[in-house]
């Protein structure tokens, strides 16, 4: 297996959920590589359009037929062990490999590997980092779990020693990466269908980090609790940051926000207060990201001045906080929030942009989290006027029956009496419609395909208005 790996250029490689937002990516960079990519999904995708534009074959019925002659399948973690596609592998005698495998063994093809962990705040940082480093002229293959526009996507191909990917701890998948820089965002609750508790979750990612080389080095955020007892428990060299610890190396200070809710402040390293930020992302926790950008890129000796000029232009990537539209004076926003201390993020920086209601549009994401977060989700949604929460987006589960959003709903309106169930995206396009008016805002939240409900609604309007 080893050997193949490494000497992938002329094979052919087949990818079992090849829309997906990692393993499109990963067809890309395999394709740079001179590999053969073959893929099959259960529908078509913008991902999917963009690979047969490069000539890769997909097949939209998975099925045992489409594995043939292949020399590698690589499969995502949410597959089931025993689809149909990777038993027909098994029986021909094909390779099967999962996701982060394949990721993990591309990355040691460069020398200066930056994985970025953490519950919340993966892609931004992700995004931040690389971004930096293309203004720094070191050229990096990209590889992220959202659609930057800077990068035409969510892979950049690069040609130097500089990789920088999103490491995943859904079912301990960044523990087969082996980084040279490990960055650690935060760890909280999260992915209950896999983990216990809090307390194994820590765990693994002591054991990720764990895996920085001696000579590597890990970035954590102090403000966490459980990151700081990891940082103190490693043998490679730490650099920490934070907002509040005093225990941070890389801090901000004297913090402000625009009508826009874009932070200003005033970046300090070592106690020592080097220069003006001003981001054009809003919120709090953007503060803190850009502080682990600066940890990480100082680290890999990017100047700090492009470090800034570089955060000051960065705009995001889609689904954070992205703006969709003006409608009659209603701003509408997407954000990808989908665990509770996102939602509070998230409704905060809609808070300091607009001086009308906020109204959110909640998804709930898989059964699982939903049920096991029910009380933290209840809790998270103070900062909005009105919450429309729907069904909940299944992705990988299956419904028990067990939970449901109207729980959801009634949990929520035992604090604030704020929340109503809307079964279908029409029902709540019309809801806002009646509710919203102008100076409003209007935000769309989840990981599912709740972003539908900004376009729908922004057309909505449009049609009234000219009828």
């Amino acid at each position: 297996m080893s050997n193949l790996l490494q000497n992938l250029s002329g094979t052919t490689v087949h990818m079992v959920g090849i829309g997906g937002i990692s393993m499109s990516g990963l067809s890309e960079i395999l394709l740079s590589m001179g590999v053969r990519v073959t893929g099959s999904d259960v529908k078509n995708s913008p991902n999917i359009e963009r690979l047969r534009l490069k000539n890769v074959p997909v097949f939209l019925k998975q099925e045992p037929s489409n594995i043939t002659n292949q020399n590698l399948v690589v499969y995502t973690a949410a597959m089931p062990i025993d689809h149909p596609e990777l038993e027909a592998a098994r029986k021909k005698g094909i390779p099967v490999i999962d996701r982060a495998t394949l990721l993990g063994e591309i990355m040691q093809m460069y020398g200066k590997s930056i994985a970025v962990s953490g519950t919340h705040g993966k892609t931004t940082t992700t995004s931040m980092i690389s971004y930096c480093l293309m203004e720094a002229d070191k050229d990096p293959t990209v590889h992220i779990g959202g659609i930057f526009d800077a990068i035409g996507g969510t892979t950049r191909i690069g040609n130097s020693d500089f990789f920088v990917t999103e490491a995943c701890e859904y079912k301990d998948s960044f523990l087969k990466l082996n980084p040279y820089m490990g960055i650690i965002l935060n760890i909280e609750p999260d992915h209950l269908d896999y983990f216990h508790d809090i307390d194994q979750i820590s765990d693994s990612f002591l054991n990720f980090a764990s895996r920085i080389p001696p000579d590597g080095i890990v970035i954590g955020n102090a403000d966490n609790e459980r990151v700081l007892r990891i940082l103190q428990q490693l043998k490679c060299k730490t650099v920490t940051y934070g907002l509040t610890s005093p225990n941070a190396f890389w801090t901000a200070r004297n913090i402000t926000f625009d009508e826009n809710g874009f932070p200003s402040f005033r970046v300090v390293c070592g106690k020592k207060s080097i220069l003006r930020m001003k981001l054009s992302i809003p919120g709090i926790h953007n503060v803190s990201n850009s502080l682990a950008c600066f940890a990480a890129c100082s680290a890999l000796n990017v100047p700090t001045e492009i470090i800034k000029n570089s955060l000051r232009k960065f705009k995001g990537t889609h689904r954070r906080f992205e703006h969709k539209g003006t409608v009659d004076g209603i701003k509408v926003v997407d954000d990808y929030a989908h665990h509770p201390t996102e939602v509070i993020a998230t409704l905060k920086s809609a808070r300091s942009c607009t001086r009308g209601k906020v109204l959110c549009v909640f998804q709930p994401h898989t059964f699982t989290r939903t049920k096991e977060l029910l009380n933290e989700f209840a809790k998270a949604f103070t900062l909005a006027d009105k919450v429309y929460v729907t069904d909940i987006y299944a992705a990988r589960e299956n419904d028990d029956g067990l939970i449901h959003s109207s729980d959801l709903v009634n949990k929520i309106n035992e604090h604030f009496s704020n929340a109503v169930y809307v079964s279908s995206f029409e029902g709540v396009v019309d809801s806002l419609i009646h509710d919203s008016s102008a100076g409003d805002l209007v935000l769309t939240m989840g990981a599912g395909d709740v972003d539908k409900v900004g376009e729908m609604f922004l057309a909505e309007k449009k049609i009234r208005a000219v009828g």
